[in-house]
């Protein structure tokens, strides 16, 4: 028996998400004060994916997608003290296969530096001529 389980979901413990957000580095004092945040990204989310030991939830990623030909996948994460046991690929795989189901065949994801090796496992690759933007966040 597979001690993880990673499945599509929508129904997700706020302090899961913020946990795994802030073991990643991700999570931003500001979110704290918008109590519908959490609701907000797993709800609109095309596809939102964790995984789960026991009933806690020790990695997540989703994707925003048009729902009929790009789709975006972002906020991989897994708890450090569970990586290395290919839960991250899970949650990739799965995220993959909701997109394929749908007839999408443009995933794209923004990786962090060092994490390309990981991505490239999973069936991507390197855009060459394309430059990932980001807009200028206010002060």
């Amino acid at each position: 028996m597979n001690e993880f389980e990673v499945r599509i979901t929508r129904k997700v413990k706020r302090d899961d998400i913020i946990q795994l957000y802030k073991d990643a580095g991700w999570w931003r004092q500001e979110y704290s004060l918008d109590p519908s945040f959490i609701d907000r990204l797993v709800c609109n989310s095309f596809c939102f994916v964790g995984a789960f030991h026991k009933k806690k939830m020790v990695g997540m990623g989703r994707s925003i997608s048009d729902g009929a030909s790009d789709a975006y996948i972002l906020d991989v994460t897994v708890l450090k003290k569970y990586r290395g046991k290919g839960i991250g690929t899970r949650i990739i795989l799965k995220i993959l296969e909701r997109i394929k189901s749908r007839g999408i065949d443009w995933a794209t994801v923004i990786a962090e530096p060092g994490t390309e090796e990981f991505y490239r496992k999973a069936g991507f690759r390197v855009m060459k001529g394309f430059v990932p933007l980001r807009l200028k966040q206010r002060k």
